[in-house]
């Protein structure tokens, strides 16, 4: 578990970003996904990122300490957010440039609410990822809201539909902010990550 994580720094350009020496791990996903929620589950720190019920809260890269080890990064949503469309294409200039150049970053964990159907939104970012190289890791948020039968159907629905863009299932999580399932096996995989970063730097 994350004992301790703590506030970094916000930056609109990820070429200011802290300089690559730890291992990161960014959290994306759409703008009402409970991507803030599930950052501060793994924190265990309701406070640590920003919460809201307005979608598009998080309009910066945000980048957090845990532990001193690693960092957590918190990128803004797609999908929903009541912005203009200047401000969508540099959210978009921004997410891309640093999912595309950071070398320290060891995975991209891609949200997905697990109350839906595969949306069409979230097939096109993966998309995009695979195409750009950028290696991702499902996380299915919210899995308290539905029964276990009706979640484990909405995930292979989109496993089945991530099959037509990677040739083999991606790795996946199923979680809840609320009742901290899949804290446990999400916070060891990112230690295990940052073990190998760290052995091999």
């Amino acid at each position: 578990m994350i004992k301790k994580a703590t506030f970094l720094t916000s930056n609109s350009d990820f070429r200011k970003c802290p300089e690559p020496t730890k291992p990161e791990f960014a959290f994306i996903g759409r703008s009402n996904v409970g991507k803030s929620s599930l950052i501060n589950m793994l924190a265990n720190n309701k406070n640590l990122a920003k919460t809201s019920g307005k979608p598009g809260k998080t309009q910066l890269i945000n980048h957090f300490d845990a532990e001193g080890k690693w960092w957590i990064v918190d990128l803004p949503g797609y999908g929903f957010a009541q912005v203009s469309k200047s401000l969508k294409s540099d959210w978009e200039k921004m997410i891309k440039g640093y999912l595309t150049s950071r070398e320290n970053l060891q995975a991209t964990f891609v949200l997905i609410d697990s109350r839906l159907e595969p949306q069409k939104r979230d097939l096109d970012f993966i998309l995009w990822c695979a195409q750009n190289e950028v290696p991702i890791v499902l996380v299915f948020t919210k899995a308290d809201k539905l029964s276990v039968s009706k979640v484990k159907g909405n995930v292979n629905k989109f496993l089945a539909a991530s099959q037509t863009i990677f040739e083999e299932v991606p790795l996946y999580f199923v979680t809840s902010s609320t009742t901290a399932v899949g804290r446990e096996e999400l916070v060891t995989f990112m230690a295990e990550l940052s073990e190998e970063f760290d052995s091999e730097n």
